[in-house]
């Protein structure tokens, strides 16, 4: 995958592209840290932003994504929604760069490489059967052959309120408890970009309400871009909100910036503002279902 420059020159374009001069789809002139986050939340260095510049991509030679541009602002959360078979997914999977680049360019906007930095939290847990709560958060050290830091996995374990449990199987776990020891091993990694395709989808409303609010706290000061099928989850837990929608006058569907309501994630369900506008943003997925 091509690599932008930190400063994201203008560079010569796709027919249907985005115009030259054009903010990328959520730029923010000046990235606050969510009101209660502290500096032990984030990465020691902080999270810087990210830059991606797609011309458009097709798999199968059907088109999926049509043109864009988008600034993950640092240290900050981004939603992604859309109608199931609009990209989500594969726009994901395009910035962990688990798909062909097809002329696509990411850039960190510290100028450093994006590659090793990038942690995933995906829809399903994938715990491995035969290793216990401590050997599954520590199972990326494990993969890349490096040394683990028991203290800091069982850290990280006690965090997000498994301690007591460093020695439990999977099979001996609940829904929720399996998801936050997946929670668990990604945060381990300490990487600043978290990539989260419907990491809470598949347990009980009341159980996902509790795990939303603790990857809050927990993700704090990371640049994370979650994949949703759920509005008020992506404005529960984001400082931007985005619809895949149709690209005008073009095939493949596009990010579009919803507003999001006032204040710092993650925010109350009961809140007059934030009802409202999970309203506006079903009517908003609707019409993009619609469209298609």
């Amino acid at each position: 995958m091509d690599r932008l420059p930190a400063q994201h020159p203008t560079a010569p374009r796709a027919a249907g592209a985005t115009p030259p001069g054009t903010p990328p789809i959520g730029a923010r002139p000046n990235s606050a840290r969510p009101a209660g986050a502290s500096a032990a939340d984030a990465p020691a260095a902080g999270a810087p932003g990210l830059l991606l510049d797609c011309p458009g991509l097709a798999l199968g030679g059907r088109p999926v994504l049509g043109a864009f541009r988008l600034t993950l602002a640092a240290g900050e959360t981004m939603a992604l929604l859309g109608p199931s078979g609009s990209g989500k997914s594969t726009l994901l999977r395009l910035v962990a760069g688990l798909l062909p680049p097809a002329g696509t360019r990411l850039a960190a906007t510290d100028g450093a490489p994006v590659a090793g930095r990038i942690a995933w939290m995906g829809q399903q847990d994938l715990l491995l059967p035969w290793r216990d709560v401590l050997g599954n958060v520590g199972l990326g050290a494990s993969l890349r052959g490096e040394p683990a830091d028991p203290a800091r996995m069982r850290a990280m374990i006690a965090a997000v309120g498994l301690a007591g449990h460093e020695h439990v199987r999977p099979d001996r776990l609940s829904g929720g408890m399996r998801q936050r020891a997946a929670l668990a091993r990604t945060l381990v990694e300490d990487r600043p970009f978290v990539l989260m395709d419907e990491p809470f989808s598949a347990v009980d409303a009341p159980t996902r309400h509790r795990l939303q609010g603790l990857a809050a706290g927990l993700l704090a000061g990371r640049t994370v871009l979650l994949v949703t099928h759920d509005p008020l989850e992506a404005l529960r837990l984001a400082h931007h909100v985005l619809v895949l929608q149709p690209a005008a006058g073009g095939p493949g569907w596009v990010p579009v910036p919803v507003p999001v309501p006032p204040g710092a994630p993650p925010r109350e369900v009961r809140d007059p503002a934030v009802l409202a506008a999970q309203g506006r943003l079903l009517e908003s997925l609707a019409a993009a279902s619609e469209a298609a």
